[in-house]
């Protein structure tokens, strides 16, 4: 049986403060992808941080969007 799909969004912008998680302005957030496995967002993650090292309130994040759709599932190897 085939492993279930898991579900991985990149999404980044500017930061009011970088010391909290609060987008500056929630329209100019970037989507970058999705993505069915946890390396290939750390690899799309890691793209966008180094392309936006310049700008000091630009931060990108990977969400597992797999557990929010289902909460139940859990991977501990993912992380």
């Amino acid at each position: 049986m085939p492993d279930k799909q898991l579900l991985h969004l990149v999404i980044g912008g500017e930061l009011k403060d970088v010391q909290d998680i609060e987008f500056r302005d929630l329209s100019t957030v970037e989507f970058v992808g999705a993505y069915p496995s946890y390396a290939e967002a750390h690899r799309a993650w890691k793209a966008k941080a180094q392309a936006t090292v310049d700008n000091a309130h630009a931060r990108y994040f990977i969400i597992h969007a797999h557990k929010l759709l289902d909460p139940r599932d859990d991977h501990p190897h993912e992380h």
